[in-house]
């Protein structure tokens, strides 16, 4: 059944994100999948742009931010800005790592891991199944 998340974002049914996604989108964001490297959107895009959540549309990443770290995921070094993501413990696959999902709708985003350039030392490792890009979208819009 639909309801209403704290701050008020629309949280919708397993049936209505099934309706709504691409199956890609749906294994990733929904069921927490990833990826294959290499194969999903927006790994090798260079336009100048804002990624958003494929599922409730928050802004939560800016292609300034983006970087070619050689994975095959988008990856970028910071967040849009701060609280659009949350990162929760992620200790599936026999490994310890840092999950990142939208705060606005629990999306499945990807890792953040400790490797990533200055200034933030981060890697955001997100597949782009999760995302949607807004071409010249800025920060501010």
């Amino acid at each position: 059944m639909s309801g209403l998340k704290e701050g008020g974002s629309r949280i919708l049914s397993d049936a209505e994100w099934r309706a709504r996604l691409t199956s890609d989108q749906y294994e990733v964001a929904r069921r927490g999948g990833t990826e294959r490297a290499f194969s999903g959107p927006y790994w090798d895009e260079k336009r100048l742009g804002r990624y958003d959540c494929v599922c409730c549309g928050t802004a939560l990443f800016s292609s300034e931010a983006k970087y070619d770290s050689g994975t095959g995921w988008p990856s970028f070094w910071r967040p849009i800005s701060v609280g659009v993501i949350e990162e929760r413990e992620d200790s599936s696959m026999m490994m310890r790592r840092i999950e990142v999902v939208c705060r606005g709708c629990g999306a499945h985003l990807g890792h953040v891991f400790g490797d990533g350039p200055a200034p933030t030392g981060l890697r955001y490792c997100v597949n782009g199944h999760a995302l949607s890009f807004v071409v010249g979208g800025g920060e501010e819009d």
